[in-house]
């Protein structure tokens, strides 16, 4: 299924993705070789096939930046073919890792089953989490939503997402999908 466009809070998020992309300092690397930094640059130049073929390899060998960005190209068809659960599964192993974009992006597919079961504790989990982790910028849209959810929960499925996200640690050296 092929979305017409993103909904509001999604067009916030890619807004605030985008201001984030272009505050990138350029990162180290090898001349020639593929950079996080590059490949961001390349997305908000338009460039989604150049910037999926760049930032693919970064994502395999770990790279948590890469992989939410990545996972946000799937999940919106964007220079690569529209994939939830492709998408689902990046942010999910820069989710682990910490990255906050990634937890939120995580937290909305598992809140409309996009790619993963739909599970409103598992959304709360990561929203929490990508509340708590947000830049100021950030952090009202993610509060919101994870508000929002809370809306659709049971006080023992607050309890348990709150846990969670409690318990949760990130994870260094995650595999990848």
């Amino acid at each position: 299924m092929k979305l017409t466009g993103p909904p509001a809070p999604r067009r916030m998020l890619a807004a605030l993705l985008l201001a984030a992309i272009l505050g990138l300092a350029a990162a180290p690397g090898r001349a020639g070789a593929p950079s996080t930094a590059h490949a961001f640059a390349l997305y908000a130049r338009g460039d989604y096939e150049a910037a999926a073929a760049e930032l693919t390899p970064l994502a395999w060998a770990g790279d948590p930046r890469a992989q939410g960005l990545l996972g946000f190209l799937y999940e919106y068809g964007k220079g690569v073919p529209q994939n939830f659960v492709a998408a689902a599964s990046w942010y999910s192993c820069a989710a682990e890792q910490g990255e906050a974009t990634a937890q939120y992006l995580l937290g909305l597919l598992y809140d409309k089953g996009r790619g993963v079961e739909k599970d409103v504790v598992l959304s709360q989990k990561w929203l929490i989490l990508a509340a708590a982790r947000a830049s100021k910028r950030e952090r009202d849209v993610y509060t919101r939503l994870r508000n929002a959810v809370a809306t659709k929960m049971s006080p023992a499925q607050l309890a348990t997402a709150q846990r969670l996200a409690i318990e949760w640690e990130p994870v260094r050296g995650l595999p990848v999908p």
